[in-house]
């Protein structure tokens, strides 16, 4: 695999970082190549080589913090990262994954809706073998797919976007919620 010229990095930095301000400013609509290119400081052609169009941009965004959470959860200090027990990391996973959900919503929207089964995949498969592992160490005889697959459903973009918006329901309810589950599921 071929590294990064530091130059190539360092532009990508600053125009990933001027887009996530544009989206968190104007959510993902108010996304523009032109607009992002002048935040960063480049050309709108280094933007369209680098990430194709708006859409690959957005994607990018995804990614960068996809990388980031997972990080933490495989590597980080406990109760997220290994060290705590299976129900206080399923816990702590829970809630960093709504938060980081809650701070892309809009991208996250957009990318789980692009086709019937997008949402499935990439970081959804990544997000469900932590947790079947964590029930299956917390309860052996246990569905732990299934049970992966149920805890998750609730942080389904759409159905966040939903409940945050048109449903007046609050971040800290959805939270309560998840350790409800957590609960049930894990004792």
């Amino acid at each position: 695999m071929r590294r990064e010229r530091t130059d190539a990095a360092r532009n990508r930095a600053k125009i990933l970082a001027a887009a996530e301000a544009i989206v968190a400013a104007h959510g993902v609509q108010g996304l523009s190549m032109a607009e992002v290119a002048a935040a960063a400081g480049v050309g709108v052609g280094t933007l369209y080589r680098r990430f194709g169009d708006r859409s690959g941009l957005a994607y990018a965004l995804i990614d960068a913090r996809e990388r980031e959470f997972q990080a933490a959860f495989m590597e980080g200090p406990p109760p997220l990262g290994p060290g705590a027990e299976p129900a206080e990391r399923a816990r702590a996973f829970l809630g960093a994954l709504l938060d980081r959900t809650v701070e892309q919503l809009d991208l996250l929207l957009m990318a789980e809706t692009a086709g019937p089964l997008a949402r499935f995949g990439g970081a959804y498969d990544a997000h469900h073998a932590h947790l079947a592992m964590l029930i299956g160490r917390a309860r052996p005889e246990a569905d732990a797919s299934c049970l992966a697959d149920a805890l998750l459903a609730p942080l389904a973009a759409p159905l966040l976007a939903h409940r945050l918006g048109d449903g007046g329901v609050a971040v800290e309810r959805v939270r309560a919620a998840l350790d409800e589950l957590v609960a049930g599921v894990l004792g």
